[in-house]
């Protein structure tokens, strides 16, 4: 009497295993480098209580804000460095697609956490248009230069990571003080030359209007990605046409086309095939074509005879 084939239980690395013919990437982000978020929250935080310190000692409120706004920004800052740090970790029993969403759901909370900001702003500058306080330009100038410069340093930082839409969230809270630290040399300025104190409220407005545009950008972006949106670069009609026109297919449906991990697309759905001998060399073609036109990788579809075949 011949043995049956021992036979275990398959393991999670063996579940999630890729082999021969699978999609390319692996549902984690490897190629995201922390010490751009690490060496961004450092020096913002750094700078924030030096800004802060220097508004109380010359009793400017725009530097004490924008101190405040500088905190909130290392605060984003070091969300998205945790978010990268979770976005890293390989996919478990518990989470087999991996954490690469968390990226995008901290995109998404630091853009909400800009339109408070935002809001914040525009409340304190028309309080100060009615109660306008004397403030001293020389030190809003030469402490706002310096701002000017870290926030440079730090934008300069970010734009490395160009793939990631939680940096390009950190990034924005970057831009924004970097504007307000243009705003803040402006009105120092000002305030000096003229003593014209509505400059410093004024130009708080005008920033706060350019944040809140990029910022919308962000939700709009990370909002999407959440809801398991088309990718924006992908024409789902289009998809179904291209699938609809291959050799051997007969129809398509139940499709979807989502991004698992920001960057990489993937696909799902039923594929109605005359003989299931065919489907290899109609799937092989399927994914030649998905990777060439649309660049999707990630291909999961499901043969189905068609109901002229089933009754044969």
């Amino acid at each position: 009497m011949q043995d049956k084939p021992h036979s275990h239980s398959p393991s999670s690395t063996d579940l999630q295993a890729h082999r021969a013919g699978d999609a390319l990437h692996h549902h984690v982000s490897v190629n995201r480098d922390p010490r751009v978020l690490g060496w961004s929250v450092v020096l913002t935080l750094l700078f924030a209580a030096v800004e802060a310190a220097a508004g109380f000692w010359s009793n400017s409120l725009a530097l004490i804000s924008d101190a405040g706004h500088m905190l909130t920004d290392s605060t984003a800052l070091g969300l998205a460095l945790l978010a990268q740090h979770i976005a890293r970790r390989p996919p478990s029993v518990k989470h087999s697609f991996g954490f690469g969403r968390a990226e995008a759901l901290a995109a998404f909370i630091n853009a909400l956490a800009m339109l408070v900001l935002v809001g914040w702003i525009a409340f304190e500058a028309i309080q100060r248009f009615n109660d306008p306080m004397p403030v001293k330009g020389v030190a809003v100038f030469v402490v706002a230069v310096i701002g000017l410069a870290v926030n440079l340093v730090v934008a300069w930082l970010l734009s490395h990571d160009k793939e990631s839409v939680n940096t390009r969230a950190a990034l924005v809270h970057v831009l924004g003080d970097l504007l307000g630290s243009v705003a803040a040399i402006i009105a120092g300025a000002v305030i000096y030359l003229t003593g014209w104190l509505p400059i410093d409220p004024l130009l708080s407005l005008v920033v706060s209007l350019l944040i809140l545009k990029s910022t919308v950008s962000v939700l709009r972006e990370s909002y999407h990605f959440l809801m398991e949106g088309v990718p924006h670069h992908i024409d789902y009609l289009q998809v179904g046409s291209d699938l609809s026109a291959i050799a051997g297919v007969l129809s398509v449906h139940d499709l979807h086309v989502w991004e698992m991990t920001p960057g990489e697309p993937a696909l799902i759905g039923h594929v109605e095939i005359r003989e299931l001998r065919e489907w290899p060399q109609v799937l092989q073609s399927i994914r030649n074509m998905l990777r060439e036109r649309h660049g999707i990788d990630h291909v999961t579809l499901q043969p189905e005879l068609s109901r002229m075949a089933e009754g044969c």
